[in-house]
Order: C-alpha cells, then structure tokens, then sequence
C-alpha cells in the first residue's frame, strides 16, 4: 500500500541493466541494492523515476519533438488517422475526447497498441484487432516510434526482473505465460496550455483525470520544462512529479497489483497542465500477455498471511472493458 510520500525517488538501474540476463544476477551486490530501491518505491508510492535506463537521449528528444510537430498540424491533417472502433481504437483523438470518471479530459493524443491479427485472441482479441495509423509526416515517424516501442519493452521487461526479486520471487517470475509475449500499449498524449479564457461557463483544467494504469508497467517520457503530472499519497494529497532529464518516470499498474497481492499499489495519478505551454508527454504500458488470467502469486500471498486479496482478473477483458467505456 502507498503511504505519505512526500516525493518520486530517483533509481539508478544501470547495474540491474548490466547483470539483467545473468542467471546470478540476485547475487551481486549492486543489482540487490537497486532491488531493495525498487521495493521500497513500490511498497511506499508506487511511482519511481529510473536513471541509467540505456536509452539514448537523442531518440527521447526525437520522439517529443515529432508528436509536437503532428499536434501542431491543423485538425483536417490530424482526423486523417482518426481513431475508431473499425480500427481496434487506434489513432488520432481529439481534445475533450478521452473520458475520464466521466469527465472530458483535456488532452488529444495518439493511441497505438499491439497489432493483433484477426483470430489472434479469438473472441476476446476482437475488440482490438487492427493495425496503428502513423501520420505520414514526418515520412520517418512510424519507423521512429516502432524503435522506441520495441527499447522500452525491452527495459520495461528488465525493470520488471528486478521487481520480481523485490517481490521475492525468481528474476523471471514475469516472463512465460504471465508477460513473456507482454501486450503494450502506446499514448502519444498532448496537453494544450493553460487557457487565459475569461468568458462565461467553466473551464476544464484537468489534463487527465484521477486514474490507475491497468497493467503491469509505465514508463513516461514528458516535456523537460512543464511539471504536469500528480501522484496522490495516503492522505490525498497530490505530489508533483517534475521532469527529470534523462530518467523515466516509472509506476506500477492494477495487474501487478493482483500479482503483488496489493503489497503493490497502483497508486492514482492525474495530469494538469497549469502551463500557457503546450505539453507532449509519450506513455509506454507493458502488460502482461493479453489472454493471462492475473492472480496474487504464491511468494506474495505468503507474505501476507496466506490470505488471496484480489480474484483472478484476465487482463484482454480488464483491457478491453476499459477502452469501450473511456471514449465519447
């Protein structure tokens, strides 16, 4: 469970990166100390910042600085991609288009998952079969994200090893039939700047309302110079996690808390952009594989008193249930 943090902390992960793919990997002593890190991130906030994570920051910066470019193009450019459910909700959405709680968020974005081919998933993959729309300009866009996407797997799935020794289990307690062909999810997400509007009515700020991610881990690759994004600790109070050059900010979702037993928390965040900049943030979610039926694991219900908190939940229809209920 999440306690009264007052900040994100910061991790350096580069020595779980260099020891990842070891079968000793649990015995040295600098992967144990980034493990005890990342349990106590995830026991007492549930969002930590990674630093070391190997991504060259010259392909993070590109890929801001190609979504600032498709936002700025005129609506008639951007609906071209338009997201539909004829396109397994892939694409372009609107501002106010995404619903949060029932609220319009305040944001337009991109969304892009996992291809999945017709009878990929049978029934249940239904939903979600289509392939990502990718603006044609820049001409290199698509090639640029299907980069990025396939190095933030690859940390997201390390990362992940070294969650599963914090938890207490073997480094590939995520990998097999739990996440070893792990779903993703991609948002390409802008944030328009604070509106100066003085007219009649209200006005939304919320960028994205109050929500828990629903797999096993995000990674958020933000603007350097606008703090948007909020995490609400124990008390309900909402702490600012500022962007950091060079780190991810990374936090944990509703299927590892199942897996955890709730030892993790999927702790709520949300997004106010009180900037008269305009903000792009690119959010990476590994999932687990998207026909797995996620319960507490064996190590973790030991740890608490043998008792099952959570029923199993089958990530595709958590998923799916989810995406049919969050847009107009």
């Amino acid at each position: 469970m999440s306690t009264d943090f007052k900040y994100i902390p910061i991790i350096d992960i580069s020595p779980l990166l260099a020891r990842c793919d070891d079968p000793k990997m649990a015995e040295d002593p600098g992967v144990y100390e980034v493990v005890r890190q990342l349990d106590q991130a995830c026991r007492e906030a549930g969002f930590f910042y990674v630093k070391g994570h190997g991504i060259p920051d010259s392909l993070i910066k590109e890929v801001k600085k190609v979504s600032h470019n498709f936002f700025q193009l005129q609506y008639e450019e951007k609906i071209k991609i338009k997201m539909t459910a004829a396109t397994g909700f892939r694409g372009y959405q609107r501002v106010g288009e995404n619903i949060t709680k029932g609220v319009p968020d305040m944001h337009e974005a991109i969304d892009c998952y996992r291809e999945v081919k017709e009878g990929m998933y049978g029934e249940l993959g239904k939903t979600m079969q289509g392939c990502n729309q990718w603006p044609c300009n820049p001409p290199n866009f698509k090639e640029l994200m299907e980069e990025y996407i396939s190095l933030c797997k690859d940390l997201s799935r390390k990362i992940l090893r070294g969650i599963a020794l914090a938890l207490g289990g073997s480094p590939d307690e995520f990998e097999g039939e739990r996440a070893g062909d792990a779903f993703w999810v991609m948002r390409i997400i802008g944030y328009p700047g604070a509106s100066t509007t003085n007219g009649p009515g209200p006005i939304n700020d919320i960028g994205c309302g109050a929500h828990t991610d629903y797999g096993l881990l995000t990674l958020v690759n933000q603007d350097d110079d606008i703090t948007a994004l909020q995490v609400r600790n124990l008390s309900g109070e909402w702490i600012s996690a500022p962007p950091i050059p060079g780190t991810f900010v990374c936090n944990i979702g509703d299927m590892l808390k199942i897996y955890s037993n709730g030892l993790y928390d999927s702790t709520l965040h949300r997004v106010m952009n009180n900037s008269p900049r305009y903000r792009v943030c690119v959010a990476y979610f590994y999932e687990t594989n998207f026909e797995t039926a996620v319960e507490p694991l064996e190590i973790c219900k030991q740890r608490t008193a043998g008792a099952k908190k959570f029923e199993r939940a089958v990530y595709g229809e958590h998923l799916v249930s989810k995406v049919l209920t969050n847009f107009d």
